[in-house]
């Protein structure tokens, strides 16, 4: 029994070893990822106005425009570096987060409180770039609201598992108190 609970407390240990490993890695690269993208954010807004006389010759576009579209395809490439970053630590605090709150039933509601984080991450993440998108000559509204479809539509898939996620539990539950009364009335109809 003792070999039990030390291999369990050896277990323990390690994950949380190697969750503060991967803390430490990601935590700095995020803040970096996040820094460059303010960095390329601050430069798409003040050099693209200062090339607007200029137009690339045999593409007949203004310089600007280029200028723009390639911050822009830079910044998305450390958006995605940020968001793989703190969607893995999201992981790990929601896993620190539902363990704190005593719920140890699965993964099922660690999975429901992960969507939540998601959810969050997908209302900022279009929040921040629609006013990119609605900047894009001819098509930047039309490409503004598809981010938006494509935001609503994600975090309706995710409300939607959340509440399949909660049904299941609350029947789970629900089917277990029924059990457990079943029990007491048939004990009660043995002993009466």
């Amino acid at each position: 029994m003792n070999d039990i609970v030390f291999l369990r407390s050896v277990v323990a240990l390690l994950n949380m070893t190697e969750k503060g490993n991967e803390i430490r890695r990601r935590l700095p690269r995020l803040v970096m990822n996040l820094i460059m993208v303010v960095i390329i954010w601050l430069m798409s807004v003040f050099i693209p106005p200062t090339l607007d006389s200029v137009i690339i010759p045999g593409l007949e576009i203004q310089a600007s425009f280029l200028v723009w579209i390639l911050m822009i395809i830079l910044m998305s490439i450390f958006l995605i570096r940020v968001l793989s970053d703190a969607l893995i630590l999201g992981d790990i605090f929601t896993d620190a987060f539902v363990r704190k709150m005593g719920i140890k039933e699965g993964r099922t509601p660690k999975r429901a409180a992960r969507e939540v984080v998601y959810i969050i991450i997908i209302v900022l993440v279009i929040t921040a770039i629609n006013p990119l998108l609605s900047r894009i000559e001819n098509y930047g509204l039309y490409l503004a609201a598809i981010a938006t479809y494509i935001g609503l539509g994600l975090v309706i898939v995710f409300i939607y598992d959340i509440g399949r996620i909660l049904y299941t539990l609350i029947e789970n539950k629900a089917d277990s108190i029924a059990e457990q009364m079943t029990k007491k009335s048939r004990k009660n109809e043995k002993e009466g």
